[in-house]
């Protein structure tokens, strides 16, 4: 699809930021924006590239009443040469489809949603910023903007495309973490949406994060929904225990979401001679390893802050420190590996990275 590039006035443009280490996360969006649009009967319409400006929306409209809504979340990375690289955007392109087919939304063109996103870099390039731990957060989104009161599939839809420049996901810096075992409530069922990167897993996940804040933890690791015994994943985070020899983590079931950066440390760490196991984690197992010592390092992994180590981990009124309680050799060697690849520092192997012209 040809993606049509609108002029960009002098007075839309917005001023810079002149100090990288203030940037935060997701506060300042770029010039432009990427919006594509889907109606029923014409497929995929009107793709163009356009200052960035708010939505006008029906009050009716499906998204703010029955959810129709997914999203993704990559970076574009600043190398030392001044080139821009993206990471293994063709999987956020195949994780946003099958959000979409479970939201009954319409599938983007895997060519549409990389080439667009290219493009939209490109043309924002300047906007990328090269200090250490900084990137361009990209996040590509659909709703359902059809004005009806009615639980249906919409027959009109926005794609659209947003990016900010981002500093380092936790402010503190490269430290562990302290996480909680949330044992009430629940974020996600077999069979529910919760493989799905929709906004209600989150805001479904948001009071057991507050309570567990005012506790005095970081993040909450979820159970299943069933038995309230399985290990699933953290808040933004897929979940990973090293013991000796071998590294685990919860398998794809339908009710934790397919990380890009959870695939990317899987084979990471089999390069690096570890037995990787996908299976069930009973949490009691889990502590009793714990408690025993054979949990070397805990860590989690997501695109927003890469890897997390986790310095210790709390279920019921027992809380256990994971090794030494610092950052593990493999959660430093794997966050090092990541990051290296991804700003052009190491040799990317797998053929993850995909530079820009």
């Amino acid at each position: 699809m040809n993606i049509q590039v609108l002029p960009l006035p002098e007075d839309r443009k917005k001023p810079r930021y002149t100090d990288e280490s203030q940037l935060g996360f997701g506060r300042l969006f770029t010039d432009r924006m990427l919006l594509v649009e889907w109606k029923a009967g014409q497929g995929w319409v009107d793709a163009r590239i356009q200052p960035y400006a708010p939505f006008s929306l029906d009050p009716a409209c499906l998204v703010l009443h029955y959810a129709q809504e997914i999203f993704e979340g990559l970076k574009a990375y600043r190398w030392e040469d001044g080139s821009i690289a993206l990471f293994r955007p063709e999987m956020n392109a195949r994780r946003f489809n099958l959000s979409a087919a479970r939201l009954c939304m319409p599938e983007v063109p895997e060519d549409l949603f990389v080439d667009g996103i290219e493009q939209l870099v490109s043309l924002e390039r300047d906007w990328v910023p090269g200090s250490e731990g900084t990137s361009l957060y990209i996040r590509p989104t659909m709703i359902a903007v059809e004005p009806v009161l009615g639980v249906k599939p919409s027959d009109h839809y926005y794609f659209y495309v947003i990016m900010s420049p981002v500093g380092a996901y936790y402010a503190a810096g490269f430290n562990p973490v302290n996480i909680m075992v949330e044992d009430t409530y629940v974020r996600a069922v077999p069979g529910g949406t919760g493989e799905a990167k929709t906004g209600g897993n989150y805001a479904s996940s948001l009071k057991a994060g507050l309570e567990a804040k005012k506790k005095g933890f970081d993040q909450v690791l979820w159970l299943d929904g069933v038995h309230k015994r399985y290990i699933e994943e953290v808040g933004a985070m897929n979940m990973f225990f090293a013991y000796a020899d071998k590294v685990v983590t919860a398998p794809l079931a339908g009710s934790i979401l397919n990380g890009i950066t959870r695939d990317s440390v899987l084979k990471l760490a089999g390069s690096l001679g570890f037995s990787v196991e996908e299976r069930p984690i009973d949490v009691n197992d889990l502590m009793a390893d714990l408690r025993a010592g054979k949990v070397k390092e805990a860590f989690g992994s997501g695109t927003a802050a890469v890897i997390t180590p986790v310095g210790a981990l709390c279920y019921k009124d027992e809380c256990l420190q994971v090794g030494d309680g610092g950052v593990g050799s493999l959660t430093q060697k794997l966050y090092d590996t990541l990051t290296g690849i991804q700003y052009g520092r190491i040799a990317d192997t797998f053929g993850w990275v995909r530079k820009l012209a």
